[in-house]
């Protein structure tokens, strides 16, 4: 029997560099009614409330901007996931910035503590930063290191203040207080733009990035299966799809931190769909759609609600 399908919205988008991607779901809501589709009204939903009226207070954690909300984000995403899971429902966690992801996962490990977790993470980006390491404070770019409990204190360039390492803590515990996730149960797809303490951390962990270039290379299908196989000892699976994984030259502008030469979305909607069909997906997210950046109308919010349309509707229960 499908299982039921419930929209989790959270319009939080304090994690990133740039304001807008809180109003990628509307957009994509837009795009769904522009294109007669009715998903989004007759699809069940929960809305997380936000903490996007401090983006107007003063900076006081630089090294890890706004983590204090960030962190209380994270625990109402948890909540909110948790309790879809519990009711036997499938989580579509829809969010303006990455940040939330870690908020996702804890809620996934709430509901399930004993389950191994597998990551598949669709993005340009790795979200491997610490406040110790990271060269922009934005929170955005580190929910996988709090999710792994990792420092990588070897690449310290920062100091960060007591306020904000106690946050940091926090994060890393929301939901459980081990680790969410192995790094042999992490796995990259499009990943391309990183720094070199996150390289380290890749390296280190042997942690596996399908670039897109291999992906091609080798072919989409002999991919997925691999990555599959690699996360065979896992119980479920979480997907989570940066929308900067796209090639933003392709598609559009239309998110905060947008890459070139990244995925079609054809390609993206092979990478879900293969993971889907292995039964072992709880929960997904989508991130970073930012209509406020996009030079081409509201077309990545199109792109994004038209992967979303071809995924999801036919695997699950939605009315």
């Amino acid at each position: 029997m499908k299982k039921k399908l419930i929209v989790i919205k959270n319009r939080s988008d304090i994690g990133a560099g740039t304001r807008g991607a809180d109003m990628g779901i509307d957009a994509m809501e837009i795009a769904a009614i522009n294109a007669q589709n009715d998903f989004f009204n007759r699809t069940a939903y929960t809305e997380v409330k936000t903490h996007n009226e401090s983006i107007y207070n003063k900076v006081q954690h630089s090294f890890a901007k706004r983590i204090h909300f960030v962190e209380e984000q994270c625990q109402r995403v948890a909540s909110a996931v948790k309790e879809a899971l519990e009711n036997n429902a499938f989580p579509l966690v829809l969010s303006g910035d990455h940040s939330a992801a870690l908020g996702t996962i804890s809620g996934i490990k709430a509901a399930n503590p004993t389950a191994r977790l597998g990551v598949v993470w669709i993005d340009a980006h790795a979200d491997l930063h610490t406040p110790y390491t990271s060269p922009s404070g934005n929170v955005h770019g580190m929910p996988l290191a709090a999710a792994l409990h990792e420092d990588n204190l070897a690449f310290k360039s920062n100091t960060p203040t007591k306020d904000t390492l106690f946050s940091w803590e926090v994060l890393k515990t929301i939901g459980t207080a081990s680790p969410k996730v192995l790094p042999q149960d992490l796995i990259y797809f499009g990943v391309r733009d990183t720094e070199k303490a996150e390289d380290a951390l890749i390296e280190s962990n042997n942690i596996k990035n399908y670039a897109v270039h291999e992906v091609r290379f080798r072919g989409m299908q002999t991919c997925i299966t691999e990555s599959i196989e690699k996360l065979s000892d896992c119980d479920h699976i979480y997907l989570s799809f940066d929308v900067d994984s796209l090639d933003c030259d392709f598609v559009s502008q239309g998110t905060g931190t947008p890459v070139p030469f990244g995925f079609t979305p054809e390609e993206v909607k092979t990478i879900i769909s293969g993971f889907l069909a292995t039964g072992k997906v709880v929960c997904a997210e989508f991130a970073e759609i930012n209509p406020v950046l996009d030079n081409k109308g509201n077309l990545m919010a199109e792109t994004a609600f038209e992967i979303l349309n071809h995924c999801f509707v036919l695997n699950f229960q939605n009315s």
